[in-house]
């Protein structure tokens, strides 16, 4: 068992804060003055440090490079009025990132490396958090194999990282969506469910045709009939149908189960609506759209947070919404918000003080 005492910390002598305007801040383009850093060897994980941000060092040879062992996760931290830091469902995160090692047969992270490490590192950094309005702290934890040889197996060595970032929003308007039916995100027996680098490389290609037509993402349909919607770029995705609010559910293995995601079904159930986790075809939301019972789409992520979908092409279809006179994702949106930055009561436990 690891305790906070069992860290090693080294502090910078001079915080980078000092040079930076914490305002409107791009999304991952600054980082703070700290991150942990912890070695796994010889079948265990190495004493955790908390040392400036640095660079690594590193061999061509690094497995990771070269097979693609490398998994990682996205948490936020906020601040309240009274300007306390508190982290947004880090133990769901915390769950999913060794479930994705599993499925990478990577080592699992121990709880308390992650989770004591995770409030020192933002304890240490917490006057990064922007006190702007949807804007907050991005955490990243990581990890990769760290072999230096080349071979495909798995790797000996791993190394796990935590990164913070303070960010803005991360799609500030409405989205234009280009539903995808070539190219594929995931199928069943993958690892869709992971959170897995190589997803995101392996998305890149569909995404940036979809942008040469003037669209911002790609709404990702199933391996085998491109028939039933999956996730909409990097977010979850719903679909208010009427007085029922659905998602795709996760049984075939191939979509995220997001932390927002959760929290979003929880919160549109306080709010009265039906929620239904099922496969949904585009046929269906196409139908819906003609009949004027689709009402409202949008996208969860912990990135993304809550986004506007303002069109949606399948085709030659193209459904388009008036965002503008949207009140349920935002109502959404604003119920979330008022949990993370304390201004209601977290009746869930979600946040979790530093």
């Amino acid at each position: 068992m690891i305790a906070a005492a069992d860290f090693n910390i080294t502090k910078v002598q001079r915080s980078k804060l000092n040079d930076i305007n914490l305002e409107n801040i791009p999304f991952g383009k600054y980082f703070t003055d700290h991150m942990l850093e912890v070695d796994f060897e010889d079948g265990e994980w190495k004493t955790p440090e908390i040392k400036p941000y640095q660079p690594f060092l590193m061999e061509p040879s690094l497995a990771a490079l070269h097979y693609g062992q490398a998994i990682f996760e996205g948490v936020k931290a906020y601040k309240n009025a009274a300007g306390e830091a508190f982290i947004f469902r880090p133990h769901d995160n915390f769950e999913r990132f060794n479930i994705s090692a599993q499925r990478m047969q990577m080592p699992e992270i121990p709880e308390d490396i992650f989770m004591e490490g995770l409030k020192l590192l933002i304890n240490l950094d917490k006057n990064w958090i922007p006190d702007q309005k949807d804007h907050s702290l991005y955490i990243r934890p990581f990890m990769f194999s760290s072999d230096e040889a080349i071979g495909v197996k798995p790797s000996d060595k791993y190394k796990f990282v935590i990164i913070l970032s303070p960010t803005g929003p991360y799609y500030s308007l409405p989205m234009r969506i280009y539903v995808e039916e070539q190219y594929v995100r995931a199928v069943p027996g993958g690892v869709g469910y992971a959170k897995a680098a190589g997803n995101y490389g392996a998305a890149m290609f569909a995404t940036a045709k979809a942008k040469k037509k003037g669209y911002d993402q790609v709404l990702w349909t199933d391996a085998y009939e491109h028939k039933y919607v999956q996730e909409c770029g990097t977010m979850n995705v719903f679909f208010i149908i009427g007085n029922t609010v659905i998602t795709p559910d996760l049984e075939s293995g191939t979509i995220l189960a997001g932390v927002t995601r959760d929290s979003v079904i929880e919160v549109c159930k306080e709010m009265g609506f039906r929620v239904e986790e099922r496969s949904l075809s585009i046929d269906e939301v196409i139908d819906a759209h003609k009949d004027g019972l689709l009402h409202e789409v949008f996208g969860t992520g912990t990135a993304a947070t809550i986004s506007l979908i303002k069109e949606l092409r399948y085709k030659d279809y193209i459904m388009e919404f008036d965002t503008d006179k949207w009140q349920t994702a935002p109502e959404i949106k604003a119920r979330l918000n008022d949990i993370r930055y304390g201004r209601t009561e977290d009746t869930h436990s979600w946040m979790i003080k530093v």
